[in-house]
């Protein structure tokens, strides 16, 4: 097990990010008018983090789904009338296989991915190529199984020509409908980028409301640069852009160059997705290249602005559930195999230092909810361990009994009740006290979007030898990287990190 949070030296640089919204042809005002600030924490006090928001949808994925469905059911049992004479009628159970093959087929494609000016016609070469690898596939099983029933190439062209029609109908249909509702009900946006590019993009979805959406503000990521924003505030902060997201009700942000090209721009994504907003990239510019989180989608533009969707990494609900139901065995496992050595260690400290043997703090967990952090006692009973105070390691009030369980991490193992709890999980960030989460998250870059992922008694930070008098910016580093390439696998190899340090007696500051 790893060592509890330490002091940590503050290297990093002040994690304010830029952002705001902009629509129009006016000057530029650098205002925060319109954006106040909901009522906050008291001094010293953590700011929780929001849980991350259900967005209201409007891709029409089910809608699509349908329309598929449809397409599928009515081209099976439409085939024989409008096929050569002689063709067999399809087995009845043969259209609901169909309609899931033809779904997973289009999904593959992209075909259910967001668009902002999605279009059926667009899609007709895609479509086209899967309808037939669809009645071709059918036409193979149904040969197999019912050779009497076998599809010739007449009829096979006709059900992949019949199939594609009645999919563009249906598609169209759904496409039509979902611009009438986005006119009706735009969705609020802000517009993250520097200079004329972000006010042109701002502008654009000001004048198209069959876009659906509301610009509400200018992220402006490059201080200084003039951007034409119209009356819309230009956020200067990452503060500013959090409020204007939660108080404007913000379900999109639209980028005008990739979020990787600078660390501003990069901070917004997490703050963005963290608030359950849709991702997109209008590149005024034409200068995104492609990377691994980034699909395009040939065709689909905002006013003549090539854009596409940006892809965050699945939540996996599933994997999440999974990852809770391990930590409670596997803690409940290893409170039964620690039992002896916690017996030994309850027992030392009692003897040694005093009654009271289990100390207790407050630390900010998932989301920011605060929970008490259970460890054993290292300083002596009539210590007072402060919630301000950074460290106590070399502190003349801890015995050599205390000194040894914290070299050792012995002192955690009562943290293992905590993730049968559901307090913590057995891999995660460490948790730290609400005072210092209040004071790093207005320092450091990234901080605050370590809660997003439940606290742990060892990290990826923590194997990499960031404990003790550290830097806390490169812990935050560590533990959104964690958070954002997070698998099962990677807890198991963290896990067994931790045990080999463990076993060689690695010594280092809490």
């Amino acid at each position: 097990m790893t060592m509890d949070s330490a002091p940590a030296r503050h290297t990093g640089q002040d994690g304010t990010g830029h952002g705001g919204a902009a629509a129009g042809t006016t000057a530029v005002r650098r205002s925060r008018a319109a954006i106040h600030p909901p009522r906050g924490p008291k001094a010293g006090q953590a700011r929780p983090a929001l849980r991350p928001q259900r967005v209201r949808r409007r891709d029409g994925v089910l809608p699509l789904l349908t329309a598929d469905a449809l397409a599928a059911v009515l081209t099976a049992a439409a085939l024989p009338a409008a096929a050569p004479p002689g063709t067999v009628a399809l087995p009845a159970a043969a259209a609901v296989p169909a309609a899931v093959l033809l779904a997973a087929l289009h999904a593959q494609a992209g075909l259910y991915r967001p668009r902002l000016a999605p279009s059926a016609l667009l899609e007709l070469p895609a479509l086209a190529g899967r309808s037939a690898v669809l009645w071709a596939g059918t036409a193979a099983v149904v040969a197999a199984v019912a050779p009497g029933r076998a599809l010739g190439w007449a009829a096979l062209l006709t059900a992949v020509c019949l199939q594609v029609v009645l999919a563009c109908a249906g598609r169209g249909l759904v496409n039509q409908l979902r611009r009438r509702t986005a006119v009706r009900r735009p969705d609020s946006a802000l517009v993250v980028g520097p200079g004329a590019g972000a006010g042109a993009v701002a502008a654009a979805l000001h004048g198209r409301p069959e876009y659906g959406l509301r610009p509400v503000g200018l992220a402006d990521t490059a201080p200084g640069d003039a951007a034409d924003a119209g009356p819309l505030p230009v956020l200067a902060t990452h503060e500013d852009v959090r409020r204007a997201v939660i108080q404007n009700s913000v379900r999109h942000a639209v980028f005008t160059r990739p979020p990787e090209a600078d660390e501003r721009t990069a901070s917004l994504v997490r703050l963005f997705h963290d608030h359950g907003c849709r991702l997109w990239l209008a590149d005024p510019a034409g200068t995104a290249k492609a990377t691994g989180m980034r699909l395009a989608h040939p065709g689909d533009q905002l006013w003549g602005y090539a854009v596409q969707p940006l892809l965050p990494r699945p939540a996996r609900p599933l994997e999440r559930w999974a990852k809770r139901g391990i930590d409670a065995a596997l803690a409940l496992l290893a409170l039964v195999a620690a039992a002896p050595v916690m017996a030994l260690c309850a027992l030392a400290v009692r003897t040694c230092d005093g009654p009271g043997v289990i100390f207790r703090q407050e630390r900010v967990g998932l989301y920011g909810r605060p929970f008490t952090l259970l460890k054993f006692r290292t300083l002596r009973a009539d210590a007072h361990e402060s919630a301000t105070r950074w460290t106590v390691a070399g502190d003349r009030r801890m015995s050599p009994v205390g000194s040894f369980l914290r070299k050792s991490s012995l002192d955690e193992l009562p943290q293992l009740w905590n993730v049968v709890r559901g307090d913590m999980s057995l891999v995660g960030p460490r948790p730290e006290r609400p005072f210092f989460v209040a004071k790093f998250s207005t320092v450091h870059p990234g901080y605050e979007a370590r809660h997003r992922m439940p606290v742990g008694i060892t990290g990826l930070a923590q194997i990499n030898g960031l404990r003790g008098d550290t830097s806390i910016e490169d812990r935050a580093r560590f533990d959104n990287h964690y958070i954002d390439t997070w698998s099962l696998w990677q807890d198991l190899w963290i896990l067994a990190r931790t045990a080999a340090s463990f076993f060689r007696f690695r010594l280092g500051g809490s």
